[in-house]
């Protein structure tokens, strides 16, 4: 059985900040909303501007698994970034 993986897609939605699959400092919704510690804890309060729920630290995947499970490519912005939110 093959396990979903996340996208772990490579950006804020806010800033377009680059959020590397192993990066510390991404955070996630339910649905996978992506958002850098600054704008999700900062700017946005804790609170997703898509769905409304909250964020958690975006699990590192294990660079030994990057090659078999890679990262997304596909960079999501916000039109007008937190401001927009």
């Amino acid at each position: 059985m093959r396990l979903p993986m996340l996208e772990l897609r490579p950006n804020c939605e806010c800033c377009d900040r680059d959020l590397p699959f192993d990066s510390p400092d991404a955070r996630i919704c339910t649905f996978e909303c992506t958002f850098c510690a600054a704008c999700a804890e900062g700017t946005l309060k804790g609170v997703c501007p898509n769905c409304g729920g909250n964020f958690v630290a975006r699990p590192i995947r294990p660079a030994r698994l990057m090659a078999k499970y890679p990262a997304s490519t596909t960079r999501v912005v916000k039109p007008g970034g937190c401001k927009a939110a």
